[in-house]
């Protein structure tokens, strides 16, 4: 029996995403596990794996379509099974029954749309009714059809809104003068500041604004700041990489620290959903990481669990492929708790916003020199600032505090830790 391919959701609010490209074509053999498309999720493209061993047929979307979340968009076939075949009675009588029209049917296919939903205005589908159905309204209302509307492909009007254009002021190449996705241009330089246009952004740039902004005003967000002393978290990492085979960091190290801590205070690796506080039975850590899009939070997942090396051995596989684009969904799913360490650009201290759905953020700043009290005496010593944001409607000041407190002394007394 064939296995159905559906476009995931990649997060709970989802309802459609984008099939970025095909890594197979029709009729190519695949393995169960073996990506065979991509897709681009709110944050990064990703790739999705084949969930049966078979041969890919019957692929009804395209590279660039923004397809429904749960629709049906290719077949892995069983050996010896025709992609025909693999269709219920229903959906082979409903195809029999619609009657179409040869240029109708081509520009079904050209935009990815199912002819079994579009109703003929007479007595079989025609062109007319198919773009009329490609031109349908989607946030905005778009003219009808008549002598003079403009035309464009969903595709188009994707393109036209990353890109900062308006697309009705185009000429269209397609039928009937439709604007499609090769008649929107690309852009060059940003426009000047202060343009009427504005600079485009990406997807990701866009989405990630969209989810800041959500976090940002309904998340009432409050700040524990802590500045703690680095000096045995230096030596720590010292003697780690002098028997390492790769290179350990600073992160590496406070992903283990705050895995142990975020395993002693599970009320702090919570969420808020629906009125009620979740608290997650993984401790999985989100790391901040910025590419040329916008800003991703691949997921170190169970890093209680973790040893140093093997943090560091999935730190440094997913911000490899993080910066190429080859995430897979498992990286950006299941985080909760988020670091974001800015310590590399010289950042003293700031305030992060809380990851969504997550309830909690560690913003971590430089180590550098201080003049602080040891003993009363005045003492050079490295000093790093904390800064932890929390979701209040999940996290209250006083266990916050306390994690914060044993995050501090985790950070300023390690040795229990290491081995």
């Amino acid at each position: 029996m064939a296995t159905n391919i559906i476009m995931p959701a990649l997060e709970m609010a989802q309802d459609k995403g984008k099939l970025v490209r095909w890594l197979k074509p029709a009729g190519a053999t695949v393995t169960k596990g073996e990506p065979i498309m991509e897709i681009e999720t709110d944050k990064v493209t990703v790739e999705i794996e084949a969930s049966a061993s078979g041969t890919l047929g019957n692929i009804t979307a395209r590279e660039g379509d923004v397809i429904p979340v749960g629709q049906t968009i290719a077949l892995i076939l069983e050996a010896g099974e025709s992609a025909q075949s693999s269709l219920s009675g229903a959906q082979a009588k409903s195809k029999e029954a619609v009657n179409v029209s040869p240029v109708a049917r081509r520009i079904a296919e050209e935009h990815g749309v199912d002819l079994a939903i579009i109703k003929p205005s007479g007595g079989k589908i025609e062109k007319a009714d198919v773009l009329a159905f490609v031109n349908r309204p989607s946030s905005q209302p778009s003219p009808s059809k008549g002598e003079g509307a403009i035309l464009a492909s969903p595709k188009a009007k994707r393109l036209a809104q990353e890109r900062g254009v308006e697309w009705a002021t185009l000429r269209g190449t397609g039928p009937d003068g439709a604007v499609i996705a090769k008649d929107i241009p690309s852009p060059s330089i940003a426009p000047v500041h202060g343009s009427a246009q504005g600079a485009s952004v990406s997807t990701t740039w866009r989405v990630m604004a969209e989810r800041m902004s959500q976090s940002w005003t309904t998340a009432p967000h409050f700040y524990l700041v802590r500045e703690v002393n680095a000096s045995r978290l230096q030596t720590w990492r010292e003697s780690v990489n002098k028997r390492a085979k790769e290179k350990i960091t600073i992160t590496d190290l406070l992903v283990k620290v705050v895995g142990v801590a975020l395993r002693q205070h599970s009320r702090v690796n919570v969420s808020w959903n629906g009125g009620a506080i979740v608290e997650h039975p993984e401790v999985n850590i989100g790391l901040a990481i910025a590419i040329d899009g916008g800003l991703i939070v691949p997921v170190v997942h169970r890093a209680d669990t973790l040893n140093v090396a093997q943090i560091t051995a999935r730190r440094q596989d997913i911000v490899a492929r993080a910066q190429s684009g080859r995430l897979k969904l498992d990286d950006l799913q299941g985080g909760t708790f988020t670091i974001s360490n800015l310590g590399m650009f010289g950042v003293d201290a700031f305030h992060a916003i809380v990851n969504p759905p997550q309830a909690a953020i560690l913003a971590v700043g430089r180590i550098a020199d201080r003049v602080v009290a040891i003993g009363g005496q005045p003492a050079v010593q490295p000093m790093m600032t904390l800064t932890l944001s929390f979701d209040h409607r999940a996290v209250d000041g006083a266990r916050g505090a306390q994690f914060l407190g044993t995050l501090a002394d985790l950070i300023e007394e390690p040795l229990t830790l290491l081995g």
